[in-house]
């Protein structure tokens, strides 16, 4: 039993280990130009987290999968994220980032521009999510990527869902918050609000969610028509 157990414990760790590998494998299968480099640095000089490249492709994906000409962005950044999506969208396509930092959006204005994006490309709006949302048109989005304040998650999906056209896509990330979503310890207020947002994704009639294990967790939905 002794001898079972050993083997069984030594299979578990061949598993985590090739799982693992083919994370990093997944997260570096696309590679980032130049314009992606500047910004990214950009963010880590500013302390940001931002999107993996991982995420960063799904987001492109998904956009172009939609065939997205609005998308609306909570948490500009230094515009790591923005270039992925602006990469998917359509080439007359328009994204609407928010963020409270102006001086972020100067970076992701700058990073825009050496991605090759017209100035027309993107509508940069300075302010908070809660503030800025409720003035955006209703039905007027096929895209709303949130990355903004986890505490107003779930006042982010309720505008989300106002503005998104039938079969558009809401994604928000972050939702593993490191591994602490899924830990049964005791957890700050805004793992706790994370969990209501799975939750309320998961359970809504409006929306045919997935969640999908890349970066630090992308949770995306479509909103039925």
């Amino acid at each position: 039993m002794q001898s079972a157990s050993r083997q069984l414990r030594g299979q578990e760790r061949v598993i985590t280990a090739n799982r693992q590998t083919s994370w990093a494998f997944a997260n570096a299968f696309v590679a980032e130009d130049e314009a992606l480099r500047w910004a990214r640095d950009r963010s880590r000089e500013s302390g940001l987290a931002s999107v993996s490249p991982g995420t960063g492709a799904a987001l492109r994906l998904l956009a172009a999968t939609a065939d997205a000409k609005a998308v609306a962005e909570i948490g500009t950044g230094t515009g790591v994220s923005g270039i992925y999506l602006l990469q998917g969208m359509r080439q007359d396509g328009v994204l609407t980032t928010v963020d409270p930092e102006p001086d972020r959006q100067q970076f992701a204005k700058q990073a825009f521009r050496a991605a090759g994006f017209a100035g027309n490309r993107a509508r940069f709006i300075p302010g908070r999510a809660l503030d800025v949302l409720p003035r955006l048109a209703d039905g007027g989005y096929d895209l709303v990527f949130c990355d903004g304040d986890r505490m107003e998650s779930l006042d982010c999906l309720a505008e989300s869902l106002r503005l998104l056209r039938p079969g558009g896509l809401v994604c928000f990330e972050g939702v593993f918050a490191d591994g602490r979503t899924v830990d049964s310890a005791a957890q700050p207020a805004e793992v706790l609000r994370l969990r209501e947002l799975l939750r309320a994704v998961r359970e809504s009639q409006e929306l045919l969610p997935s969640l999908l294990p890349v970066g630090d967790g992308l949770l995306c939905a479509v909103r039925r028509g």
